[in-house]
């Protein structure tokens, strides 16, 4: 039996792997920095700074893995039921337009105890039905869910700007937008929360989505490792064909797991919508379903690591945005070179560095145990 063939210990695949493919990454991308000319120590050190080194800078790198745990939620609960939800963009999209729209409709005469559990409500029906579709056509069709969940990408975002340019903008109004939302739509921010109970912190984006987000978090583990559901749904996508030998309809297990997904990517609106822009616009989402995919597959579609793994991913949007203020010559392209690497080593090369892991963890375990000299214990 070759080393290459012992598979790694759930704790080695959860925490080592996504460290060491962390620390490949950034080798490499160290290197690539270094060739053109700049120092990686300056870059990473000014990047670490802006994104953990002061609070302020700190409440962005969170507020960006807020909306990154949604997203990286919703593609794991999919992986789990044995589907590759790439749709998390478009049912995003979507859950905004829901939480948008309630706020839009009802938000000038209910109260904001009312208003804000509402437009949750709405942000992840609107994002789960946008789901539902892919699911039923794979479920009961045969459509594969990758082709239409990225086909669905597309659709949602040409609806939301056909709205938003015909019904929802004001009259006259040049911005593509919607008219503000009453204060009773509008998500305190995390400094006002804090300033409840008489704790001071600088103003930021960071708003009570990131509970909501800790919530669900917390909300995943326990459906997918302690309820039955979670059980079920597990099982199909292990092996759809001994789950429904076991009884278990596989049908009604994408229809589950990609309901549920659709719901938390939705939720990325009362982060984006309602926690800080305050209004419907364009572009809200910007990439985060497509980078809620790296954050599953770094976090090993595990709900700790997936939090751990947006948290890395908002430090690499905050304090890259630093990098490329601070460091001279060094471009937001050259950001973005950092952030492929690391998703290139947490996806792809993570099964190239697995098996070497693996082997490593094998030959450490059959080194000998030191033994003591003789006479070692006294004096």
């Amino acid at each position: 039996m070759s080393a290459a063939s012992h598979s790694l210990p759930r704790w080695a695949d959860l925490l080592l792997l996504p460290v060491v493919c962390l620390a490949v990454a950034l080798l490499a991308a160290a290197g690539v920095v270094a060739l053109v000319g700049q120092n990686p120590v300056e870059v990473i050190t000014v990047l670490v700074h802006g994104a953990f080194g002061t609070a302020r800078g700190f409440s962005y790198t969170l507020y960006y893995a807020t909306t990154f745990v949604f997203t990286g939620l919703a593609v794991a609960v999919a992986f789990h039921g044995g589907l590759f939800n790439i749709g998390g963009e478009g049912q995003a999209i979507l859950g905004g337009l829901g939480t948008g729209l309630v706020a839009l409709w009802w938000s000038a005469f209910l109260p904001a105890w009312v208003m804000l559990p509402l437009m949750v409500m709405a942000g992840a029906l609107f994002g789960m039905a946008w789901a539902s579709v892919p699911a039923y056509l794979q479920a009961y069709r045969g459509s594969h869910v990758v082709i239409t969940t990225i086909m669905f990408n597309f659709i949602a975002s040409t609806l939301l700007v056909y709205l938003l340019v015909n019904h929802l903008r004001p009259a006259g109004a040049m911005s593509v937008e919607s008219v503000a939302f009453a204060d009773s739509a509008k998500l305190p921010g995390m400094h006002e929360a804090l300033a409840w109970i008489g704790v001071e912190w600088p103003a930021s984006p960071l708003n009570l989505s990131l509970v909501l987000a800790a919530l669900a978090a917390v909300g995943v583990y326990f459906f997918l490792w302690r309820t039955r559901g979670g059980y079920h749904l597990r099982a199909v996508g292990s092996s759809p064909g001994a789950a429904e030998y076991a009884g278990i309809r596989p049908q009604r297990q994408v229809m589950v797991a990609m309901a549920i997904s659709g719901a938390l990517a939705g939720m990325v609106g009362m982060n984006e919508i309602a926690g800080v822009h305050g209004k419907l616009l364009l572009e809200f989402v910007s990439g985060a379903g497509f980078t809620g995919i790296a954050v599953a597959l770094m976090g090993r579609n595990h709900p700790v690591g997936i939090v751990l793994a947006s948290i890395l991913f908002g430090a690499l949007f905050q304090g890259g945005a630093e990098v490329a203020f601070e460091v001279r010559g060094f471009s937001r392209d050259m950001v973005v070179m950092l952030q492929g690497f690391i998703v290139l080593f947490s996806g792809a090369m993570a099964y190239v560095i697995a098996p070497m892991l693996a082997w490593v963890l094998v030959m450490l375990r059959r080194l000998p145990p030191q033994r003591k000299q003789p006479g070692a214990a006294h004096g």
